[in-house]
């Protein structure tokens, strides 16, 4: 019997120590548990022998001749140590929360906020930027697009880009190429492929549908059950059920007109037809009366509408507006949709300048461009007396930035201007113009007020 037999009494190979199961069980649980996790188990074993004491055994055995003979045994106890070492080592990736501070690299993004930018770019060469440049995908809209993907083209540009000779070959390539064909040909009335059925309902919706019931009474289901479909229409309107009615039937309610024919709860809506509205007659006001009148300063002419008069000449509207001036009773100038002209609006600029009875302008769809309406709002700072002033839908629909704000800063200077008709695209224009506008009207109105106490 060997020494380790004795100190461990087995044999050698019983006498290994064995790995503790629960290591095991924990690495192949941490194993399982995240695939992406790594984990390795270092094991140190180190055997030390410690020398024991020494004891002697003394047999007694009987030979063949029946003689007893004793045998003395010595055996030296030794006593092996083993230690093992377990390290582990895992790498577990982190998944970025609300409460886990987001990481690059290992590193808290607050970390990066001191790197000089320009300085680590100024390292690199330019096929490095390169790479970079397709590694990263910039969402700024005033890139052109072939800077803002990283797909490059290499090939030659051909030449310009003609749009209608690209639409035609488009064109003649859905043309020319041939449909594919079908594998199973259509039958008028016949299923083909799968039919969806829907699945069945669940039986405890379907009884709890049964089982809604309202109690109102006696005297409000009798009245319900002896109501008309018409009178049951009507209070659908009343308590505001839209879904239950269609729009000629909540309206005919509300309007307390009955319902039309043929529009009970199994009726169809239809498209309401158009009224027909007769054209307005043309303008029938006489253009040289009208200018001889002005001339004259006539007291009774104090509205004159020359509205969608084409035919009137620059000639005629020279003298018109070379009259305004002397006359002392018009007081509304309506010239809308008459053809007038950047040449012709400057004399009326000038005209305004010297008026001393004009309150109301109105030059609306015409040719006058931005610069000439500058002009004419800009003469309304001499003329006192104008409080609305229109100029909207000329030739050009966008006035710009700069003219705006020029319209802008005249009207703040304009006192006695109450109402503006133009279309002002930006908001700080918009802003300004209405604010001053108001404080005009309530100025005006205070000052009403005291003349009348």
């Amino acid at each position: 019997m060997s020494d380790i037999e004795d100190v461990f009494g087995g044999s050698a190979e019983e006498a290994k120590p064995k790995p503790d199961a629960d290591v095991d069980a924990a690495a192949e649980a941490n194993a399982n548990a995240d695939a992406e996790s790594k984990s390795s188990v270092v094991t140190e074993r180190t055997e030390e022998v410690i020398p024991g004491e020494t004891e002697k055994m003394i047999t007694e055995t009987i030979d063949e001749d029946g003689d007893v003979v004793e045998e003395t045994t010595e055996v030296t106890r030794k006593t092996v140590k083993r230690t093992m070492k377990i390290t582990e080592t895992s790498a577990t990736t982190k998944t970025t929360t609300l409460t886990t501070p987001a990481k690059l690299y290992g590193k808290d993004l607050s970390e990066y906020d001191d790197v000089d930018v320009e300085s680590l770019l100024a390292q690199l060469s330019p096929e490095e930027i390169t790479i970079l440049a397709k590694e990263v995908d910039p969402d700024d809209n005033f890139l052109p697009p072939d800077q803002r993907c990283s797909y490059e083209c290499s090939k030659d540009a051909t030449g310009p880009l003609n749009r209608k000779q690209l639409i035609e070959h488009i064109n003649k390539q859905a043309i020319e190429t041939p449909d594919e064909p079908e594998f199973e040909p259509y039958v008028q009335g016949k299923v083909r492929g799968k039919k969806w059925v829907p699945p069945p309902r669940d039986a405890r919706e379907i009884e709890a549908e049964e089982q809604i019931a309202i109690d109102m009474g006696d005297e409000y289901e009798h009245a319900l059950n002896d109501a008309t479909q018409e009178e049951i229409i009507d209070l659908a309107a009343i308590l505001g059920f839209h879904s239950m009615m269609n729009q000629d039937q909540y309206h005919a309610s509300l309007l307390n007109k009955g319902q039309p024919v043929g529009m009970g709860w199994d009726g169809i809506t239809k498209s309401t037809q158009q009224k027909l509205f007769p054209m307005d007659p043309p303008n029938a006001t006489d253009v040289e009366e009208s200018i001889k009148r002005v001339k004259d300063d006539d007291s009774k002419l104090v509205d004159l509408n020359l509205n969608n008069i084409k035919n009137i000449s620059d000639e005629k509207l020279e003298q018109l507006f070379a009259a305004l001036p002397q006359n002392e009773h018009l007081e509304v100038l309506s010239l809308t949709n008459v053809g007038l002209t950047d040449k012709t609006a400057l004399l009326l600029a000038e005209a305004i300048e010297k008026s001393k009875t004009l309150r109301v302008l109105n030059v609306e769809t015409n040719f006058i461009s931005p610069p000439v309406i500058v002009k004419l709002v800009q003469a309304l700072l001499k003329c006192h007396t104008i409080e609305e002033f229109r100029a909207s839908n000329q030739r050009s629909a966008v006035l710009g930035n700069k003219i705006e704000m020029e319209i802008t800063d005249l009207v703040e200077k304009n006192p006695s201007l109450l109402r503006l008709g133009l279309h002002l695209e930006f908001n700080d224009a918009r802003h300004r113009v209405a604010a001053h506008l108001q404080r005009n009207i309530d100025r005006i109105r205070v000052k009403r007020l005291n003349q009348r106490k």
